[in-house]
């Protein structure tokens, strides 16, 4: 089953190949959230400080059932913090929201702030300093692998020159119809897994006639033909949904696109009409745990 299936870091750590996202799911739900995940299946779970749950995602892997080295636990260190002292600080603040005493992989979560995001300003020097946070708290222990998300070649490029371990993840946007294939090709050349938020483009995918057609040759929906594209172009998948149904469906990935129709879709144009979405990011305000981090 796709949810027994690993991929190897390159510090030697499994990370199973499909996980499930939490972002926009309220601190009060997500508990039963990672709850009805695992039931389903899964055993990997994405949050975030900016998200606002971490406490909820740490109550529901809590209380899941399964032992904690049974679940991989990712959270990402929030954008704002680009100095050492605050970032180190903010690690120790996410475990006790959580509860836990380490997650499996801490991410920074974009290279800029939210406010300033993709806006042409460099935090080279920032971003070395809350990477320097992550490797020391990599190396006592707290977390069991770190990474990056948003990066671009540039970005990734700083860290693995200027630190002592490179980047083992990038996660970022890609989807059917806004897959980033020059980045993808790059991290995978340097050993960095990449794993694809959003694989069904916040739902607006789902609209598409064109993908439909395609997903009904192989009996299954649009959804699971957009995790299955990810999977076979190597990416790690996270699929984000609170509906127990969406969840199974979204693993009960048992077929193989074919060569033909996977060139079809890399060359999808649109389909990055996001709707509610189309704010994102949506993190352009500091939160409480970065504060508390300072």
């Amino acid at each position: 089953m796709l949810v027994d299936e690993h991929c190897t870091l390159s510090s030697g750590i499994r990370i199973p190949r499909v996980g499930l996202g939490t972002w926009m799911i309220s601190d009060e739900a997500v508990a039963k959230v990672v709850r009805d995940g695992v039931e389903a299946g899964y055993r990997h779970i994405d949050t975030a400080q900016a998200y606002a749950n971490e406490r909820g995602v740490g109550e529901g892997v809590r209380t899941s059932g399964l032992a904690r080295d049974a679940i991989f636990v990712t959270t990402k260190l929030a954008a704002e913090l680009k100095d050492y002292k605050s970032a180190l600080a903010s690690v120790d603040v996410s475990l006790r929201q959580m509860g836990l005493d380490h997650v499996d992989m801490m991410l920074i979560h974009s290279p800029q702030p939210w406010a300033d995001f993709r806006a042409g300003q460099s935090f080279d020097e920032g971003n070395l300093e809350a990477w320097r946070a992550l490797e020391d708290a990599h190396k006592v222990g707290k977390i069991r692998a770190i990474g990056v998300s948003n990066f671009e070649r540039a970005d990734i490029e700083n860290l693995i020159t200027n630190g002592s371990v490179a980047p083992m993840v990038n996660q970022i946007l890609a989807h059917i119809g806004s897959t980033p294939f020059d980045l993808i090709d790059y991290c995978q050349s340097e050993g960095i897994v990449v794993e694809a938020y959003s694989p069904v483009g916040h739902g607006a995918v789902l609209k598409n006639a064109n993908l439909a057609g395609i997903a009904d040759k192989y009996g299954v929906g649009i959804a699971q033909l957009s995790i299955r594209y990810c999977l076979q172009l190597g990416l790690l998948p996270l699929p984000k949904t609170a509906n127990p149904d969406h969840m199974r469906s979204n693993i009960a990935l048992d077929f193989e696109i074919s060569g033909a129709d996977m060139e079809t879709l890399k060359a999808v144009q649109g389909g990055t009409d996001y709707g509610e979405a189309s704010a994102f990011p949506v993190f352009g305000k500091t939160r409480q745990v970065e504060q508390s981090a300072g």
